[in-house]
């Protein structure tokens, strides 16, 4: 989830170390009438949420140049958003990855889709679909298997 907000792989690092410590730190307030996934969830989504309006407040002017002793220089940063290609190749991926996760076996495709979409722990899984822990371990463990197989294959 914070991937998909921040799009940066060594900050989304950084945001799941401070939100797991955010977490420790305000365990006092867990109410356990909820799930404990949620209660993290949304401490995780707020953490974004700040680093994003955070990074927000130091933007600078790519017009305007910045004066030094010796006179004016043309102020230049780099570039870190996504292109019009890397967008493109993003969703084609997802829409692959999806269209995988759609062709698997009902039994599997639920269970993956519970486990990583809906970020459900193997406990609640079980619970959903009243079937043991075991199992549930075991139907996400071959529709990982079933989805590296498929896509391995489309991709080569």
């Amino acid at each position: 989830m914070i991937y998909q907000m921040i799009r940066n792989r060594e900050e989304t690092e950084d945001l799941v170390q401070e939100t797991f410590i955010k977490a420790f730190h305000s365990l006092d307030s867990y109410n356990d009438q909820f799930a404990f996934s949620t209660w993290l969830y949304k401490i995780a989504f707020n953490h974004c949420i700040d680093s994003i309006r955070k990074k927000k407040l130091k933007t600078l002017s790519l017009d305007k140049p910045i004066e030094l002793k010796e006179g004016k220089v043309a102020h230049q940063i780099r570039d870190d958003s996504h292109g019009p290609e890397s967008d493109y190749i993003y969703q084609e991926k997802r829409k692959l990855i999806q269209e995988t996760i759609e062709s698997l076996p009902e039994r599997y495709r639920e269970a993956i889709v519970l486990r990583h979409r809906e970020e459900r722990s193997y406990e609640e899984i079980s619970e959903i679909l009243q079937i043991p822990l075991g199992t549930v371990k075991a139907r996400i463990f071959r529709a990982r298997e079933m989805l590296k197989k498929k896509l391995r294959e489309n991709a080569g």
